[in-house]
């Protein structure tokens, strides 16, 4: 059955709801179009949570992102929307989307949204990983 597009975000049971631990993943080949050209845009997304009970399933984050290919959206409203769909998904402690797009008219843009739960006082560790993000 081939992979289509989707809105539709799964998750599943966190496995270890009581401790908190990083999710990190790693999305190098996101594609929206630019809402005033019609051109594509490119970038990395590079997704950061502290899950509650529930985390995101791939395949599910992969059609998901994958929806955004033919919709035009400015770099800061999809970043933004991305993130609200996901806390609205997941519900998770902490979430951070860092959206790094390619160049566009010598121009590089990073977009970084957050969410992080009224109740969770948690620190995140620092990583780093050979993509240098």
């Amino acid at each position: 059955m081939p992979t289509t597009p989707s809105r539709h975000l799964e998750v599943f049971a966190n496995p270890n709801p009581d401790r908190d631990y990083l999710i990190r993943v790693l999305m190098p080949e996101f594609t929206c179009l630019c809402p005033k050209t019609g051109q594509p845009d490119f970038a990395v997304l590079d997704l950061r949570y502290v899950a509650h009970q529930l985390c995101v399933e791939l395949k599910s984050l992969k059609q998901y992102l994958w929806s955004f290919r033919n919709e035009g959206a400015f770099h800061e409203a999809v970043t933004n929307r991305i993130l609200n769909d996901l806390v609205t998904a997941v519900q998770p402690r902490y979430l951070q989307l860092r959206a790094r797009f390619n160049v566009r008219g010598g121009l590089y843009t990073t977009v970084v949204a957050e969410h992080r739960d009224s109740g969770w006082h948690g620190s995140l560790p620092e990583y780093h990983d050979e993509h240098g993000a």
